[in-house]
C-alpha cells in the first residue's frame, strides 16, 4: 500500500485481527455467486448475519461467535492464529432460551441484509391493527433479505422461518435498511432505480416508491431519529429524503464517481459516503457542506480521472457507534480505521477482495465481507472519548446545525458542536 509522502506508513497502527467466518468449501465455490455482499449485526447485539454466497445466509449468535475467537487464541499455538469458525448448526449443547444458529436458503443470490426489531417505540402507520402478523410486546427479531430476482424475504431470526415475501421491485434488491425507531418501516434500494418503503407491521404493505435516481441505487441509510433517509447509487449525487412526507430534501454534490455506501453518525450530525472516486466524504447533512475528505489515493485523482478503474475504489464505509471512528473497505486490499479528527488512517488491516463492512453494536469489532464468501473481524482502535465529545453527541442528537448557531455561546464552541473543527 502506498501512503502520502507526509504520512509515515510505519506510524500507522495495524488493526488487531480477531477471527474469521468461512463458508463451507464446495466444488462450485469457484463460480460467481459466492460473494458476501452484506454483513449485519442485530440492534441488540444478539446475532451476526452474513450472506455467504450461493443463496445462503448464516445467522450466528454473536456472543458465542466472539467467545470462540477469544478461546481459540488462548488455547491454540500462536502459529495457527485466530479461530476459523465455520461449523454448521450445533444445537446439541444449547440451553433452553439460548439463541440458535441458523442457515437460511433464500432461493436466490442475497445482496442486501437488515435486522429489524419490533420493539414498539413508535405506533404502526397501518389501520388494521387486528391484521398484524407479529405479536408485539414480545421479543421479536426479523431479518430482511434482498434478492437477485427483486424479491425481499422476511425471516424470524429466532426460528429461521419465512414470514413474508415482498414482491414489487423489477431488478436486484441491492440494499435494505430498517428505521431505527422500532416502527418496522423497511426501505429497499434496487437496481430498478427506485427505493421502496414497506410497513412490516401492516403485513409488508408497500407505503411509498421514492423516485429520483437516474440509475441503480446501491445503498440507503436512516438518520438515528428515522426522520431522514440518505440514498446513493450509480451517479455522483447523495440524496436526502424527508421520511415523514416522503419527499426529496436535497441532492448533495461533491463526489466525482458513483457513490456506493452511506451511513449516519450515531448522533445524526454527520453523514459518511463512500465513492469509486477513491474518497470517503463526511458531510453535515443539515447544511449540505463537506466537513472532511478521507482520501485513499495520493495525490487524489483529478475529477476527470476519478471515474477510471483503479485499485482504490472505496466499496463500503461504516460509522462506529462511538461517533469518532469510521472504517472503509477499498479495492487496494486494505481496511482502514479513521478518526474523524484526522485525515490519515489510525490503523490498517489487510483484506483481499473486500466488499462490505459493519461495526458491532457496541462498536468494539469491525466485520468485513469479501468475494469468497468469508467474513473477517478486527478489534476497533480503543480510546476513551472526551467528555466534550460525549456532550456534543448528546446535544446533536436533538439539535440540527442551524440551531447550534443560535445558541448564546462563544463561536468556537458553536463550531465544535457543529463538527467544524473535526
Amino acid at each position: 500500500a502506498s501512503f502520502p509522502d507526509f504520512v509515515n506508513e510505519n506510524e500507522i497502527g495495524k488493526a488487531t485481527f480477531i477471527g474469521e467466518l468461512l463458508p463451507p468449501v464446495a466444488p462450485f465455490d469457484q463460480k460467481s455467486g459466492r460473494e458476501t455482499w452484506t454483513v449485519a449485526f442485530a440492534p441488540d447485539g444478539s446475532y451476526f448475519a452474513w450472506s455467504q454466497g450461493h443463496r445462503i445466509v448464516r445467522l450466528v449468535p454473536w456472543k458465542k461467535c466472539l467467545a470462540s475467537f477469544s478461546v481459540s487464541k488462548e488455547d491454540q499455538p500462536s502459529s495457527t492464529g485466530p479461530r476459523r469458525f465455520s461449523r454448521q448448526n450445533s444445537e446439541g449443547s444449547l440451553l433452553p432460551g439460548e439463541p440458535r444458529e441458523h442457515t437460511i436458503d433464500c432461493g436466490d443470490i442475497v445482496w442486501g441484509l437488515a435486522f429489524g426489531s419490533s420493539v414498539p417505540e413508535k405506533q404502526s402507520r397501518c389501520v388494521n391493527i387486528e391484521w398484524h402478523r407479529f405479536k408485539f410486546g414480545q421479543d421479536q427479531l426479523l431479518l430482511a433479505t434482498g434478492l437477485n430476482n427483486g424479491r425481499i424475504k422476511i425471516w424470524d431470526v429466532y426460528t429461521g422461518k419465512l414470514l413474508l415475501n415482498l414482491m414489487d421491485h423489477t431488478d436486484i434488491v441491492r440494499d435494505l435498511t430498517f428505521a431505527p425507531d422500532g416502527s418496522l418501516m423497511l426501505v429497499s434500494a434496487s437496481r430498478d432505480k427506485t427505493l421502496r418503503v414497506w410497513d412490516l407491521k401492516d403485513d409488508g404493505n408497500m407505503v411509498k416508491v421514492l423516485r429520483g435516481h437516474q440509475n441503480w441505487v446501491y445503498c440507503s441509510a436512516f438518520s438515528p431519529d428515522s426522520s431522514v433517509l440518505c440514498s446513493v447509487g450509480a451517479g455522483k449525487s447523495v440524496f436526502l429524503w424527508n421520511m415523514d412526507k416522503y419527499t426529496l430534501i436535497r441532492k448533495m454534490e461533491g463526489h466525482h464517481n458513483d457513490v456506493v455506501s452511506c451511513e449516519f453518525s450515531p448522533d445524526g450530525a454527520l453523514l459518511a459516503t463512500a465513492s469509486y472516486d477513491t474518497r470517503v466524504i463526511v458531510w453535515d447533512p443539515h447544511t449540505a457542506t463537506v466537513l472532511l475528505e478521507l482520501g485513499h489515493l495520493f495525490p487524489p485523482p483529478s475529477p476527470i480521472f476519478a471515474g477510471g478503474a483503479n485499485d482504490r475504489w472505496v466499496r463500503s464505509v461504516a460509522f462506529c457507534h462511538d461517533g469518532r471512528h469510521i472504517a472503509s473497505v477499498t479495492d487496494d486490499r486494505l481496511v482502514r480505521f479513521w478518526s474523524i479528527s484526522e485525515k490519515s488512517p489510525q490503523a490498517v488491516a489487510p483484506l483481499t477482495n473486500g466488499l462490505c463492512c459493519a461495526f458491532s453494536t457496541d462498536g468494539s469489532v469491525l466485520s468485513a465481507g469479501s468475494r469468497d464468501g468469508s467474513v473477517h473481524f478486527w478489534a476497533c482502535p480503543r480510546s476513551v472519548a472526551s467528555l466534550q465529545h460525549l456532550c456534543r453527541m448528546t446535544l446533536r442528537r436533538v439539535m440540527p446545525t442551524q440551531q447550534v448557531y443560535t445558541l448564546p455561546i462563544p463561536f468556537s464552541m458553536q463550531d465544535y458542536l457543529a463538527y467544524k473543527m473535526l
